[in-house]
């Protein structure tokens, strides 16, 4: 799996942590543990995205954005 694979699929789990978190918020009664767990392991996730997205040379158009 190459490094944008990787961040590609870090974003992806990202994004099912943000919505389990909107649903669970959602129910007639929340879970806050879980709601907790969620967000722990979404920030996890963020900060693995931000930390290999810095170690990746950017493509030239990306830079000029």
């Amino acid at each position: 799996m190459s490094v944008f694979d990787r961040i590609e699929s870090l974003r992806s789990q990202h994004a099912l942590l943000d919505e389990a978190i909107r649903e669970e918020t959602h129910r007639p009664h929340p879970d806050e543990l879980r709601i907790h767990e969620l967000k722990r392991e979404k920030l996890r996730l963020k900060d693995e995205i931000a930390a290999m997205t810095a170690t990746v040379p950017q493509p030239a158009e990306e830079l000029r954005a």
